[in-house]
């Protein structure tokens, strides 16, 4: 059985690749599997992930075949909300480079992730409430959070798709590149995140992403932790010479 998600691992970042483009990335249960074997990955040792699509398409939504069959104990499993959430609690950021339809459970994947990049072919939106049901794995509440509510509620409610220039303008996408620049789009975006301090990046990212109530004592535990780093005491004296010698 060829894998569903290829994962191609380097020192600093790591590449997941959606490997279904005969059904145009359809995410099923073994998907699914190798995701959250991805993320068992990432969360040992955490690295920058990217996220893409073989054949010209990120994901076209879950696979309808398989949807069609599943009854009320697999929705209340969280089959697909479970791993996207998980996507998004992976310890440091996380890129999704969207080229043709993210569409469905596919927008949710993108959703998920810290960054998105698109093409001029990039169409992405949730299309479940004309299929009967609804869109459950993130995209109800974690798109108005990126969007605005009236731009989610005509996406989750009336079917709008987006375009590429139509999610660059809400900023649902941070960039627009052709399709054959996307990956080193994405890898100029990760060598950006790379060049910071990991440690203050995965704290950042924790203190980000963490419920008002904790704050303001979760940023100050925080900022202690890295107080006392090595990486705060060279990456500072370094910039201090540099102020000294006029650079």
């Amino acid at each position: 059985m060829s894998r569903a998600v290829v994962v191609e691992e380097a020192e600093d970042r790591v590449v997941l690749r959606l490997n279904r483009p005969e059904v145009r990335n359809a995410i099923d249960a073994q998907m699914v599997g190798e995701l959250h074997e991805a993320c068992a990955l990432l969360e040992e040792r955490p690295r920058v992930a990217l996220l893409l699509g073989e054949g010209g398409t990120f994901a076209a939504g879950a696979d309808i075949a398989q949807l069609r069959e599943r009854r009320r104990e697999d929705a209340l499993r969280g089959i697909n909300s479970s791993i996207f959430d998980r996507i998004r609690r992976l310890p440091m950021p996380t890129i999704g480079l969207l080229d043709g339809y993210a569409l469905g459970g596919g927008a949710e994947l993108a959703y998920a992730c810290d960054f998105r990049i698109g093409t001029p072919r990039t169409r992405i939106g949730n299309p479940e409430p004309g299929l009967g049901i609804l869109a459950a794995a993130g995209a109800s509440w974690r798109l108005a959070e990126l969007v605005g509510e009236p731009v989610a509620k005509e996406v989750l409610l009336a079917g709008r798709i987006l375009d590429a220039a139509e999610a660059l303008d809400v900023r649902l996408v941070s960039e627009v590149v052709e399709p054959e620049e996307l990956l080193a789009a994405g890898q100029r975006l990760a060598d950006r995140i790379a060049a910071q301090a990991p440690l203050a990046v995965r704290l950042t990212k924790a203190v980000f992403h963490a419920p008002r109530e904790a704050h303001p004592l979760l940023d100050d535990v925080a900022q202690a932790v890295l107080f006392e780093t090595e990486d705060k005491q060279q990456r500072m004296t370094a910039f201090l010479e540099r102020k000294k010698e006029g650079r």
